[in-house]
């Protein structure tokens, strides 16, 4: 069993910062890739940013120069620090993470709960 609970969610006004985790546990041998994903009403969901294992970083365009990517190997977490925040970031933010739970296993996706964030104008 593997859960992904994400937290720091909220609203805020525009121009305002949010800083949200997601922390993996369970039965995890090792983690591969970590990202975030954002579904707005109405729309699909989509990649917000992903890191890889080594730290390799790949931002959406909407959100580049805003938004940082980062993860803690020894915790199993990701984080998303969200600055400059603006209304149309509005949406239910995933986490998404590429693990295997054992050696003899193809990595799986895996998908947070989501967080809601609601940026106001």
């Amino acid at each position: 069993q593997v859960q992904l609970v994400e937290s720091g969610g909220g609203l805020v006004q525009a121009g305002g910062s949010l800083r949200l985790s997601c922390a993996a546990s369970g039965s995890i041998f090792s983690i591969n890739g970590m990202g975030w994903y954002r579904q707005a009403p109405g729309k699909q969901r989509e990649l917000v940013a992903a890191i890889t294992r080594g730290g390799s970083t790949n931002y959406a365009d909407s959100v580049k120069g805003r938004f940082t990517i980062s993860r803690d190997n020894a915790k199993n977490t990701v984080y998303l620090q969200m600055n400059s925040l603006k209304p149309e970031d509005t949406a239910v933010y995933y986490c998404n993470v590429v693990l295997t739970t054992s050696p003899d296993i193809l990595p799986k996706n895996y998908w947070g709960q989501g967080t809601r964030v609601t940026v106001s104008s």
